[in-house]
């Protein structure tokens, strides 16, 4: 039977919530566990409250538990804030003397409380009171029994380029965690993590967010110009991408708006490179001309979505999946899109790789479609194979190609609707690159005929790259009447649900990485035995139920659908799958 903890900590914003926070990530990995960890912060320039929440277990872990194991509270708003989500046998690092804890809670014998003096520890140490955070990972480690050699080689590394910083931190978290061992007895730890380290020095594993995943296949797939404007929750990959371009050799642009991004990395593409560009819906917004522009000149580009609540600024730090119909049929009129909508770091990994590939074969834009949730939550993983990745540029012809031909046409009339290009420079291969519907050789052209011809052209594409993309992925019995319907970033939480559920053998779970083309064959063989269907989504209308009635007739049963900007926890899955 899988056990799992779920570690919290917050506190005022600047108090490095997130740094501690992701340390604690990478300590209980180097012991051989699993984690899954979520940031939740106001947008707010400064201050306001912050947590930082890890789910550590022996198994591997999908998504956050919303029940709290382990609590710090480095504020009064903390305790006030975050008390309900307590666990039976739960328990709370805190200082007494900032915190205060009503006596009627501090009689609830299902808690257990740590008092450690950080205030008194910071100042004994001539530290900053911000090192309380540093003092309060102390505590944690010794009161889950992690090594503290791990936390000490952790503060090393990342203080590394602030070597000043080093000999402080250590003392500050020896501090907290000699005060743990000093104070309590063993017996009194409520939460013991030794007895589950899997220690094995062969074991290769990141801590990743689906950001740095998406950043990383980007580098594989050989990605050398990215352009972006900073818009959470996508600005992460800008940064990422912007410290490792010096060494991957990539040109990456901060531009002064979304229009300029998506048009530089246009031009990047236009010219030969493979390029891509980030954004959320409200950047996405002023991308949409451009898109059509991408439609028209059959130009490959890439485009990461990663949706936050809206309309307008909306929740500009919390999650959602509402814009998944905005992306479908962004732009005027009809042109092709394919819309990929990776679940987890892996998948964010290997479709990216896939989207650039995707991109150069079809010659049209291709949109990853993620969220704040998937692309600031770390997980644990294996570290990602790059020697299995395979470059596909597609149809483009070489000086020696086109000599042997009398007549190069780059939009040429062809069965699959993917026309051979060249790339600017090429010896015999001009063309027009014409925003205006044009002929076969970019010229414009308002002819009746040459109009139908050139639709019909763009649309066999998504046609032929529809047989290549047709599938779904099925977890659970696949003989199950009852088929629990999700995608992207919904994947982590229903499995971990359907793990602890009363019948688990009675659901299976069919999610969609791939969203457009819709993957009419596959979903028809993974639901062939369903009798009724339970959809989970991050938006108020059901959008991809409307998708799966549009395209197949198939009507949702049951729906679970969560907007107001939290993720679907696996406890709220569990509880509405075994009541339905």
């Amino acid at each position: 039977m899988q056990k799992k903890y779920t570690w919290k900590i917050g506190g005022e914003a600047g108090f490095g919530i997130k740094s501690v926070g992701l340390m604690f990530s990478k300590i209980c990995t180097r012991a051989g566990l699993e984690v899954f960890d979520n940031s939740d912060y106001p947008s707010l320039i400064r201050g306001g409250h912050n947590t930082y929440q890890v789910t550590v277990s022996d198994q591997p872990v999908y998504g956050i538990e919303h029940q709290v194991d382990l609590l710090i509270a480095l504020n009064q708003e903390t305790i006030d804030t975050h008390w309900a989500e307590l666990n039976h046998g739960s328990a709370i690092i805190y200082d007494a003397t900032v915190v205060k804890i009503p006596k009627s809670k501090l009689a609830d014998r299902n808690v257990s409380y740590y008092h450690v003096p950080w205030t008194e520890i910071y100042k004994k140490i001539d530290a900053l009171p911000l090192m309380r955070n540093t003092i309060s990972l102390g505590a944690t480690v010794a009161l889950m029994k992690l090594s503290w050699k791990d936390l000490e080689s952790m503060i090393r590394q990342v203080f590394a380029h602030k070597e000043k910083l080093i000999p402080i931190n250590i003392q500050a978290a020896r501090q907290g965690y000699d005060y743990i061992r000093d104070q309590y007895k063993e017996e009194e730890y409520k939460i013991d993590l030794s007895h589950l380290e899997k220690r094995n020095k062969q074991d290769k594993r990141l801590v990743i967010s689906g950001n740095e995943a998406i950043g990383l296949g980007a580098l594989a797939a050989g990605c050398n110009f990215y352009a972006a404007y900073p818009m959470t929750p996508s600005s992460s990959l800008l940064h990422y991408l912007a410290e490792v371009a010096p060494q991957a050799g990539m040109i990456v642009r901060h531009a002064e708006d979304e229009i300029s991004v998506i048009n530089m990395a246009l031009g990047a593409s236009h010219a030969g490179a493979r390029a891509m560009c980030g954004t959320a819906g409200g950047g996405f917004s002023l991308m949409v001309e451009a898109l059509g522009l991408a439609g028209i000149t059959e130009t490959p580009l890439v485009i990461l979505e990663a949706q936050r609540p809206g309309p307008a600024t909306g929740l500009p730090t919390w999650t959602g999946q509402g814009d998944l119909h905005f992306v479908m049929h962004a732009a005027q009129d009809d042109f092709e899109r394919i819309i990929l909508a990776p679940g987890d770091t892996e998948e964010c990994f290997r479709q990216t790789v896939l989207a650039f590939n995707l991109a150069d074969q079809y010659q049209m834009p291709v949109i990853i479609l993620s969220d704040k949730y998937l692309a600031e939550s770390y997980r644990s993983t294996q570290v990602f194979d790059s020697k299995k990745v395979k470059i596909n540029r597609g149809k483009i012809l070489t000086a020696a190609s086109l000599r042997r031909q009398k007549d190069f046409r780059r939009y040429r009339l062809t069965a699959d609707g993917v026309s051979p290009r060249t790339l600017p420079g090429t010896l015999g291969g001009i063309f027009l690159a014409n925003s205006d519907e044009h002929d076969q050789y970019g010229l414009a052209n308002e002819d009746s005929q040459n109009r139908i011809e050139q639709v019909d052209k763009r649309a066999r594409k998504l046609a032929t790259a529809a047989r290549e993309l047709d599938t779904v992925s099925v977890y659970g019995n696949p003989r199950a009447r009852k088929t629990i319907i999700g995608w992207g970033s919904t994947k982590g939480p229903v499995l971990d649900a359907m793990r602890t559920m009363r019948k688990p053998d009675e659901f299976n779970f069919v999610h969609f990485n791939i969203i457009w083309p819709f993957p009419h064959e596959a979903f028809k063989r993974a639901t062939a035995r369903s009798k009724s269907f339970y959809l989970m989504e991050g938006n108020s209308t059901g959008q991809l139920g409307k998708l799966i009635r549009q395209e197949t007739g198939v009507v949702m049963d049951h729906r679970f659908l969560k907007y107001d900007g939290r993720p679907l926890f696996p406890e709220e899955i569990r509880e509405r799958l075994n009541h339905w």
